[in-house]
């Protein structure tokens, strides 16, 4: 790990005025200053000299409305500061948002889930290996310009949606997925102020920018997510199939919330994890299901049209047709959900 100053910020205004001075058109990504929260990443991907931040500003100590988990007028809101393990065992989230408590729960070892912080979570980057191993070169993450040495190599787990020519590298994570599928927002404060993003747009997809990973600017911090309260968050789960039962990322995950009214498709919400670049709303799926019949036929074909765009790699073309498994198994578990 190479040297670097640790900073504590007393208050939020604090940690984005540390920020303030690092160099214009950098994304946060590359940016000198990092922030610190858990830190179950960034210490990571810095042993590895993935990242190599000059200074490391530890927000865990802010007091802020971010380590709330509360009930509002119609809405959850989950602080960006509170633990993945606190969000996972709130009775709120258990019975109104099972999704949530399923993702958060599979997602990471319970040592992990008691350090890491939900902003963090959403925030983590890519488990590529070309991307955490530095012997490689060519990686456009790690080195905006250098290639992407995973359309040539080892691809068996990287994302067949949202892919370019630049990276074709998988996100990891499962609660985003989550938020995805509710519709969440993102509360975010930064230099400019405050401002409030769909959860769905924070991420992007690699294009000729891979290094861009989401759309936060330069020394803004996610506070807090709102999840709308709404008649499919209680008909909700959430469907990781890996290769062991734990401690291990999705090779296909799926994020399902379902408004159902006799037996048809009110509401269909899904996104799609362990098979694209971002997490990955499946719009045009949930629109073939609305006001069909949900049994496992309208379910293959809801399927199906999620993966029309995959673009499989040489060793990863099996997860258009686990994708589309996984959905199927997830939509007709919900279906049977008694809520």
């Amino acid at each position: 790990m190479r040297p670097f100053v640790y900073q504590r910020a007393g208050n939020l205004a604090d940690a984005i005025d540390a920020t303030a001075s690092g160099p214009n058109g950098v994304p946060p990504t590359l940016a000198p200053a990092q922030f610190l929260a858990g830190g179950t990443t960034m210490l990571d991907l810095m042993k590895l000299d993935v990242m190599r931040p000059e200074t490391l500003i530890d927000i865990a100590g802010i007091a802020s409305p971010g380590r709330r988990i509360e009930e509002r007028a119609n809405a959850l809101y989950l602080g960006a500061f509170v633990t993945m393990a606190e969000a996972a065992e709130h009775p709120i989230v258990q019975r109104d948002y099972p999704v949530i408590a399923q993702a958060l729960d599979l997602a990471a070892s319970p040592q992990l889930r008691n350090m890491a912080t939900l902003g963090g979570n959403v925030l983590q980057r890519t488990r590529c290996t070309y991307f955490r191993d530095t012997s490689w070169r060519a990686c456009n993450k790690r080195a905006p310009g250098s290639g992407c040495a995973a359309l040539d190599g080892v691809n068996r787990k990287h994302a067949v949606l949202g892919v370019s020519n630049s990276c074709i590298a998988t996100y990891p994570g499962d609660f985003a997925q989550a938020l995805v599928a509710l519709d969440a927002v993102a509360e975010i404060v930064g230099p400019a102020g405050n401002r409030v993003v769909a959860f769905e747009a924070l991420h992007r997809e690699p294009g000729d920018t891979p290094h861009i990973e989401t759309s936060l600017l330069p020394g803004e911090i996610i506070i807090g997510f709102l999840i709308p309260a709404a008649a499919w968050t209680r008909r909700s789960l959430y469907l990781k199939i890996r290769d062991r039962q734990s401690y291990e990322f999705a090779l296909a995950s799926a994020a399902v919330a379902l408004d159902l009214v006799d037996g048809k498709v009110n509401a269909a919400h899904i996104a799609l994890g362990g098979v694209a670049t971002k997490p990955w709303r499946a719009r045009e799926a949930e629109a073939a299901l609305s006001g069909h019949t949900l049994d496992e036929a309208t379910a293959k074909h809801a399927a199906g049209i999620a993966f029309t765009s995959a673009a499989p790699q040489t060793d990863n073309k099996y997860k258009a047709e686990l994708g589309q498994r996984t959905l199927v198994r997830a939509l007709l578990q919900a279906a049977q959900m008694n809520v």
